[in-house]
């Protein structure tokens, strides 16, 4: 069964990361693919809970990388990221721009997929010189709304820290001898039960929209259409808060990133399009 759960598409040839060490902070892994040519603007890519950077994005590494410099890391208590004694999206934001500084970019997008959208959408409050443009991939302006929801978010991080836990158990030679599966639960096993429970409780905090109306950078957001665990009507929310967002629908779940890759990867490409076309009418001289 739980194999099952991470039948992963063909891994690409993944550019080489490094640990990067942050001042004062801490280290986490990252991919820079560098620039394809001069004019090629940053994104970079801010990954769902219970991931690591590179098993959220992965088969839309490739395609970006022919367009934009694409950046990509580990977020706090989530793969090879920061451990430290507290989780807050402030932090995960900050480090956003510790990232940046330590790789000299001045000016990039955000694309986040489910609590990246999260963390995108603080760092443009945190930083907004930074900020060029936002992509928000099955996202929310936030999860809690009442007790009820309070107590399903805890289930799903209940149940998403039982699984981990399981699945740091299971042997990757017990599954297919497949390269592409055992690299999945390699990335999937460097996320534990433990650090998803960590995570939990300040994503059922996360409520934007006293302020998300003031964003006011180009924005596109992508709807996972059939998606259980963050409703599409409450993904559009963003759509219809935030100044000038545009839509982009994907016909599937919360997971589409990976198991629909081959339908979530036109939708990102056009919603970054979107973005980045936006931001150099805006600044014509911007990079």
């Amino acid at each position: 069964m739980l194999a099952r759960l991470l039948r992963v598409p063909v891994v690409p040839d993944i550019p080489a990361g490094r640990v990067l060490e942050l001042p004062d902070r801490g280290s986490t892994y990252v991919v820079d693919t560098g620039a394809p040519h001069p004019d090629a603007p940053t994104v970079f890519l801010l990954h769902a809970l219970a991931c690591t950077g590179l098993l959220t994005w992965y088969p839309c590494l490739d395609a970006l990388r022919r367009e934009y410099r694409v950046v990509v890391f580990d977020q706090r208590w989530h793969g090879q990221g920061i451990r430290d004694a507290a989780f807050s999206l402030d932090d995960c934001a900050d480090d956003v721009e510790a990232v940046a500084d330590a790789l000299g970019i001045e000016r990039f997008s955000c694309a986040g997929y489910s609590m990246g959208t999260l963390v995108s959408q603080v760092v443009w409050r945190r930083h907004p010189d930074r900020i060029a443009g936002l992509v928000l991939c099955a996202g929310a302006t936030h999860f809690v709304d009442g007790p009820r929801r309070a107590a399903a978010v805890r289930r799903v991080g209940a149940r998403l820290a039982e699984l981990g836990a399981r699945q740091q158990r299971i042997a990757v030679a017990a599954l297919d001898q497949n390269v592409d599966e055992q690299w999945g639960w390699r990335q999937f096993r460097a996320t534990t039960g433990r650090d998803i429970a960590h995570v939990t409780p300040a994503l059922a905090r996360f409520d934007s929209r006293p302020w998300i109306e003031d964003v006011n950078v180009p924005t596109a957001v992508v709807v996972t259409t059939r998606d259980r665990v963050i409703a599409p009507a409450r993904q559009r929310e963003l759509v219809h808060r935030i100044p000038g967002a545009v839509e982009f629908g994907v016909p599937g779940g919360h997971a589409t990133c990976v198991l629909g890759a081959e339908r979530f990867r036109p939708a990102l490409l056009a919603a970054l399009a979107s973005v980045t076309s936006r931001t150099a009418s805006a600044h014509p001289s911007a990079s």
